[in-house]
């Protein structure tokens, strides 16, 4: 594919509450194995493109050690391959990112070193599969500067924490609101882009000059009326986890069949990092029904319509439901979750009751496994 990848995964999401204090939102965990991350790197390694830079700051230990190989993504290649950009003090600069534009700044090196003519901008937090080569022919059909691939939500869906926009008859955008109060339309903004290479360049460099940081606000929003921005319009599965309510819904989809089959059963694949982990073991005593359980995991409990990422023990007569139990959780003996959200690498002690009655509940314990 004539287009080299950014994926924007530096932002943190008040949103997300206590689940990004660990981890950037890019690095939150889906689908029992997957990381977010994961399904634009798929998207874009099945869509052919072969060099892919990754812009990380908030917490990116996690998302570094998940990105450490690029063999997983089929990145691993004599050109072209995938790299991982932070932010980095030099004799010019000695700040953070200062906003998705800064970002794109901060690394201009790297894309006027590169010789593909589009750039293909994807935010690290959606969870979709897309084939980038039909939105390239698109944009090109349509002679455009930018196309912003779009969604059309469902009336009652909230998308006020979108970037919301109207398009004409000809799909080309006439108004454009980051994260309104209040709107009128339910078309939103996905957070991926395709625009010319040194058209790119150009805006970057002058968002600079005028100290502004923001792609969004700063480049789309300010230039709509200016440059001839199109919106793609997407009908398959997309959703934004950037809130505790947007993520336990995501990870819920993955029990539709219908889900599991659009993302495990059917080309292309989505791709990530591999664990050496031992099956799942189902102990005498155990009952599991429309669930996800991921390798590693021991279950001696009763569990329903939750799922259960990657090393995780329940314990005898645990009962969990509607529930999300991370990585590398303990469950003692006789613990109750429902609607509940458990952090990787807790502790839950024996006789322990959590539920979410008004909400969704994050629990959080420490690693003290063996405290009575």
């Amino acid at each position: 594919m004539r287009a080299v990848g950014m994926i924007l995964a530096g932002g943190n999401s008040y949103r997300m509450k206590e689940l990004s204090n660990k981890r950037a939102i890019a690095a939150m965990p889906i689908a029992g194995s997957f990381r977010s991350i994961d399904f634009a790197l798929s998207s874009m390694s099945n869509s052919r493109i072969q060099k892919v830079a990754v812009l990380t700051q908030y917490n990116s230990r996690s998302l570094n050690e998940h990105l450490s190989s690029s063999k997983w993504w089929d990145f691993g290649r004599k050109q072209g391959g995938l790299y991982v950009f932070p932010p980095t003090v030099t004799v010019d600069n000695n700040f953070w990112y200062r906003g998705t534009a800064d970002a794109l700044y901060q690394n201009l090196d790297f894309l006027k070193n590169c010789h593909e003519p589009y750039v293909v901008i994807a935010s690290g937090d959606g969870v979709y599969k897309l084939d980038y080569n039909k939105v390239l022919e698109y944009h090109i059909a349509k002679k455009a500067d930018i196309t912003i691939v779009c969604k059309q939500l469902p009336p009652e869906e909230d998308v006020t924490r979108f970037g919301v926009l109207k398009m004409n008859e000809d799909c080309r955008i006439e108004q454009f609101e980051e994260k309104p109060m209040t709107a009128d339309a339910n078309t939103i903004s996905c957070g991926i882009y395709v625009i010319r290479r040194r058209q790119l360049i150009e805006l970057i460099e002058k968002s600079a000059e005028e100290g502004r940081y923001d792609f969004v606000r700063d480049v789309l929003i300010r230039y709509k009326g200016v440059k001839r921005i199109y919106g793609y319009k997407i009908d398959s599965y997309w959703n934004n986890i950037a809130s505790v309510e947007s993520y336990y819904r995501t990870n819920m989809d993955f029990l539709k069949p219908e889900v599991r089959n659009y993302f495990f059963r059917t080309y292309p694949e989505v791709h990530s990092k591999v664990a050496d982990l031992p099956p799942t073991k189902y102990n005498p005593g155990s009952e599991v029904k429309n669930s996800l359980v991921s390798a590693g995991s021991i279950i001696n409990g009763y569990v329903e319509n939750s799922l259960i990422f990657k090393n995780v023990f329940v314990g005898e007569n645990c009962v969990i439901k509607n529930s999300i139990v991370l990585n590398d959780v303990y469950l003692g003996d006789n613990v109750h979750l429902e609607n509940c959200i458990v952090e990787s690498r807790d502790t839950i002690r024996a006789n322990t009751y959590y539920n979410g009655d008004d909400g969704i509940k994050i629990v959080i314990e420490s690693d003290e496994r063996y405290v009575l």
